[in-house]
């Protein structure tokens, strides 16, 4: 990764309510490389799977602790992560397969894939009862200013 230009740091409660607020949180700060409204939107999209991961399955019994970091670097480059510190998993491989799930039959077990797919780059690490850390990448195309 390129040198940092500017982060954010954000930790919070488990709780469902918390996602609108992630999504919100990535959004303004992704504000700053002048993404296009897809680009934001794919953003958006990423951080909501990522964190509603982080609350359903992380954490499906007891409330933990989420923690958002956003980070601009040269080159338009913003990174995402979202880390948990809850069950963690025992097959990263398995559970990156489309259509895989642990939460149940409502669950779509397409969050990886729809992170994947919107992301430029999209890391998972897990280990069973300490956590999970996703870190996704986009490239923001820059934009030539308009002529007045």
């Amino acid at each position: 990764m390129k040198r940092t230009e500017n982060y954010v740091k954000i930790e919070f409660m488990s709780r469902s309510a918390n996602e609108g607020f992630a999504r919100l949180a990535a959004a303004g700060f992704a504000a700053q490389l002048d993404p296009t409204l897809d680009e934001l939107g794919d953003i958006k999209t990423a951080v909501s799977e990522a964190v509603t991961n982080a609350i359903v399955h992380a954490y499906p019994d007891e409330l933990g602790r989420i923690m958002l970091k956003l980070r601009l670097s040269a080159g338009n480059t913003l990174e995402l992560t979202v880390r948990d510190w809850g069950r963690g998993m025992e097959d990263v491989e398995q559970a990156l397969e489309p259509l895989f799930t642990t939460g149940g039959a409502e669950r779509s077990g397409m969050g990886f894939t729809i992170m994947e797919s919107f992301m430029d780059h999209l890391r998972v690490k897990s280990a069973p009862g300490k956590g999970t850390t996703v870190v996704m990448r986009k490239r923001i195309a820059t934009r030539l200013a308009s002529g007045k």
